[in-house]
């Protein structure tokens, strides 16, 4: 799934216990810290040679897959949410789950040709061969679902206004 997509979903559901921006951010915490520093670090030191679109496995490097195996994987997620949890504030540990959400909504949505998801990484190194995000009836449900969450909200603000 897209991080937009991800960002969206985590404050949909993880954005009203006043933090909104953090559930965003951990919406697409996943993605920005295995992707996202791909991306800069080929944006700094390769502009000139930058390719837009998906890359060629062979050509990321190996760091990118170890970062995207720590950030996806719940038995992480859940562990530095259960830290923030009990150590240092509530609220900021429920706008956190938009973190495992990412991960629930990834694994039925990545194949096993394109970084599956490793949800119980580092205990069990399974992953799931699912159907791609970018399946037109995939991602038209994936965008009517944030519509629909986002309506929802709307209309439960205005009802406690």
């Amino acid at each position: 799934m897209d991080t937009l997509s991800h960002a969206l979903w985590g404050k949909g559901f993880f954005g009203y216990r006043g933090r909104p921006y953090w559930s965003l951010f951990f919406g697409a915490l996943p993605d920005l810290f295995s992707f996202g520093i791909y991306f800069l670090v080929n944006l700094v030191f390769n502009s000139s040679e930058m390719k837009f679109g998906k890359p060629e496995l062979n050509e990321i490097p190996n760091w990118v897959f170890n970062a995207y195996d720590v950030t996806h994987s719940l038995v992480i997620a859940l562990f530095f949410i259960g830290l923030v949890y009990y150590f240092l504030n509530k609220n900021f540990a429920f706008a956190m789950l938009a973190w495992p959400l990412h991960i629930l909504l990834d694994f039925p949505f990545h194949t096993a040709d394109f970084f599956p998801t490793p949800i119980l990484w580092p205990i069990i190194d399974v992953k799931f061969d699912g159907i791609s995000w970018s399946e037109p009836y995939i991602w038209f449900s994936n965008i009517g679902g944030i519509i629909i969450l986002y309506l929802y909200r709307l209309k439960t603000k205005k009802k406690t206004s």
